[in-house]
Protein backbone atom coordinates (compact mmCIF):
# COMPACT_ATOMS: atom_id res chain seq x y z
CA UNK A 1 0.00 0.00 0.00
CA UNK A 2 1.10 3.74 -0.61
CA UNK A 3 1.78 6.18 1.76
CA UNK A 4 1.88 9.54 1.32
CA UNK A 5 1.74 12.55 4.50
CA UNK A 6 0.28 15.20 4.06
CA UNK A 7 1.11 18.04 6.07
CA UNK A 8 -0.78 21.41 6.60
CA UNK A 9 1.07 24.86 8.17
CA UNK A 10 0.28 27.63 10.05
CA UNK A 11 -2.76 28.57 10.73
CA UNK A 12 -4.80 26.10 8.73
CA UNK A 13 -6.38 24.47 12.15
CA UNK A 14 -8.74 27.69 12.40
CA UNK A 15 -10.02 26.90 8.90
CA UNK A 16 -13.83 27.28 9.07
CA UNK A 17 -13.39 31.16 11.01
CA UNK A 18 -10.30 32.63 9.49
CA UNK A 19 -11.36 34.89 6.73
CA UNK A 20 -14.33 33.49 5.55
CA UNK A 21 -13.86 35.97 2.14
CA UNK A 22 -10.49 34.16 1.29
CA UNK A 23 -10.58 30.36 3.06
CA UNK A 24 -14.19 29.57 2.79
CA UNK A 25 -16.31 28.07 5.60
CA UNK A 26 -14.54 24.18 5.76
CA UNK A 27 -13.09 23.11 8.68
CA UNK A 28 -9.93 21.37 8.40
CA UNK A 29 -11.27 18.25 10.00
CA UNK A 30 -13.78 17.99 6.91
CA UNK A 31 -10.36 18.54 4.41
CA UNK A 32 -8.65 15.74 6.25
CA UNK A 33 -12.11 13.51 6.19
CA UNK A 34 -12.47 13.87 2.62
CA UNK A 35 -8.99 12.80 2.15
CA UNK A 36 -9.37 10.16 4.47
CA UNK A 37 -11.93 9.05 2.07
CA UNK A 38 -10.38 9.64 -1.02
CA UNK A 39 -7.67 7.25 0.22
CA UNK A 40 -9.83 4.43 0.53
CA UNK A 41 -10.95 4.50 -2.39
CA UNK A 42 -7.40 4.92 -4.35
CA UNK A 43 -5.88 2.71 -1.98
CA UNK A 44 -3.22 5.05 -0.02
CA UNK A 45 -2.52 5.03 3.46
CA UNK A 46 -2.45 8.87 4.43
CA UNK A 47 -0.60 10.38 7.93
CA UNK A 48 -1.96 13.77 8.01
CA UNK A 49 -0.69 16.45 10.53
CA UNK A 50 -0.72 20.35 11.41
CA UNK A 51 1.22 22.45 12.96
CA UNK A 52 1.85 25.98 12.97
CA UNK A 53 5.78 25.49 14.05
CA UNK A 54 7.98 25.82 10.89
CA UNK A 55 10.69 23.14 12.70
CA UNK A 56 8.24 20.80 13.57
CA UNK A 57 7.11 20.66 9.76
CA UNK A 58 10.62 20.45 8.65
CA UNK A 59 11.23 17.39 11.17
CA UNK A 60 7.68 15.42 9.81
CA UNK A 61 9.49 16.57 6.54
CA UNK A 62 12.64 14.53 7.40
CA UNK A 63 10.46 11.67 8.86
CA UNK A 64 8.94 10.95 5.34
CA UNK A 65 12.22 9.91 4.37
CA UNK A 66 11.77 6.36 5.72
CA UNK A 67 8.72 4.43 4.10
CA UNK A 68 6.59 7.15 2.56
CA UNK A 69 5.71 7.24 -1.39
CA UNK A 70 5.42 11.01 -1.40
CA UNK A 71 4.07 14.02 0.44
CA UNK A 72 1.06 16.50 -0.04
CA UNK A 73 1.58 20.24 1.78
CA UNK A 74 -0.05 22.93 2.44
CA UNK A 75 3.00 24.95 3.65
CA UNK A 76 0.51 27.57 4.07
CA UNK A 77 2.27 31.30 4.95
CA UNK A 78 5.81 29.24 5.15
CA UNK A 79 5.46 28.99 1.47
CA UNK A 80 6.58 32.35 1.11
CA UNK A 81 9.35 32.65 4.31
CA UNK A 82 10.90 29.30 4.92
CA UNK A 83 13.72 28.06 2.95
CA UNK A 84 14.00 25.40 5.56
CA UNK A 85 10.94 23.40 4.76
CA UNK A 86 12.20 24.21 1.06
CA UNK A 87 15.67 22.55 1.70
CA UNK A 88 14.03 19.96 3.60
CA UNK A 89 11.48 18.90 1.06
CA UNK A 90 14.62 18.88 -1.94
CA UNK A 91 16.64 16.62 0.60
CA UNK A 92 13.89 13.76 1.13
CA UNK A 93 13.77 13.95 -3.04
CA UNK A 94 10.16 12.68 -2.75
CA UNK A 95 7.46 13.86 -5.10
CA UNK A 96 5.40 16.48 -3.49
CA UNK A 97 2.63 18.10 -4.38
CA UNK A 98 2.27 22.02 -2.66
CA UNK A 99 -1.71 22.98 -2.09
CA UNK A 100 -2.99 26.67 -1.96
CA UNK A 101 -6.53 26.66 -1.13
CA UNK A 102 -6.73 30.39 -2.30
CA UNK A 103 -4.71 31.61 -5.62
CA UNK A 104 -1.72 32.92 -4.00
CA UNK A 105 -1.23 34.54 -7.83
CA UNK A 106 -4.15 36.87 -7.38
CA UNK A 107 -3.12 37.70 -3.81
CA UNK A 108 -0.79 40.58 -2.38
CA UNK A 109 2.28 40.88 -3.83
CA UNK A 110 4.50 39.09 -1.31
CA UNK A 111 2.28 35.79 -1.51
CA UNK A 112 3.48 35.31 -4.74
CA UNK A 113 6.70 34.06 -4.48
CA UNK A 114 7.05 30.35 -3.46
CA UNK A 115 10.08 29.10 -2.11
CA UNK A 116 8.60 25.57 -2.34
CA UNK A 117 7.32 25.36 -5.72
CA UNK A 118 10.77 25.14 -7.28
CA UNK A 119 11.25 21.61 -5.11
CA UNK A 120 7.75 20.16 -5.71
CA UNK A 121 6.47 18.06 -8.20
CA UNK A 122 3.28 20.77 -8.77
CA UNK A 123 1.65 23.31 -7.33
CA UNK A 124 -2.32 23.22 -7.02
CA UNK A 125 -3.72 26.53 -5.78
CA UNK A 126 -7.06 28.29 -6.00
CA UNK A 127 -9.69 25.19 -5.93
CA UNK A 128 -10.01 25.43 -2.19
CA UNK A 129 -10.55 22.54 -0.57
CA UNK A 130 -10.80 20.49 -3.92
CA UNK A 131 -7.29 21.27 -3.96
CA UNK A 132 -6.12 18.65 -1.84
CA UNK A 133 -8.28 16.23 -3.48
CA UNK A 134 -6.85 17.19 -7.11
CA UNK A 135 -3.48 16.98 -5.14
CA UNK A 136 -4.20 13.24 -4.42
CA UNK A 137 -5.27 11.93 -7.08
CA UNK A 138 -2.30 13.34 -9.28
CA UNK A 139 0.24 12.43 -6.71
CA UNK A 140 -1.16 8.69 -7.02
CA UNK A 141 -1.96 8.75 -10.66
CA UNK A 142 2.55 9.94 -10.84
CA UNK A 143 2.61 7.11 -8.38
CA UNK A 144 1.50 4.61 -10.75
CA UNK A 145 3.21 6.07 -14.27
CA UNK A 146 6.72 5.74 -12.22
CA UNK A 147 6.00 2.62 -10.27
CA UNK A 148 7.71 4.24 -7.23
CA UNK A 149 8.59 2.79 -4.13
CA UNK A 150 8.53 4.43 -0.98
CA UNK A 151 11.86 5.26 0.78
CA UNK A 152 13.45 2.46 2.98
CA UNK A 153 12.41 2.67 6.60
CA UNK A 154 15.43 3.45 8.79
CA UNK A 155 15.40 2.18 12.31
CA UNK A 156 12.46 0.25 13.87
CA UNK A 157 8.92 0.30 12.16
CA UNK A 158 6.82 2.13 13.58
CA UNK A 159 3.00 2.47 13.24
CA UNK A 160 2.25 6.20 11.88
CA UNK A 161 0.23 8.24 14.23
CA UNK A 162 -1.46 11.42 13.71
CA UNK A 163 -0.24 14.20 16.54
CA UNK A 164 -3.59 16.56 18.20
CA UNK A 165 -4.04 19.44 16.58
Amino acid sequence: MRRVMVLHGPNLNLLGTREESVYGTTTLDTIDASLSKLSDDLGVELDIRQSNLEGELVTWIQEARSGYHGIIINPAAYTHTSVAIRDALAAVDLPTIEVHLSNIYRREEFRRQSYVSGVALAQISGFGPTGYLLALRGLCEHLSSKGSKPAPRTGPARRAQTPKR
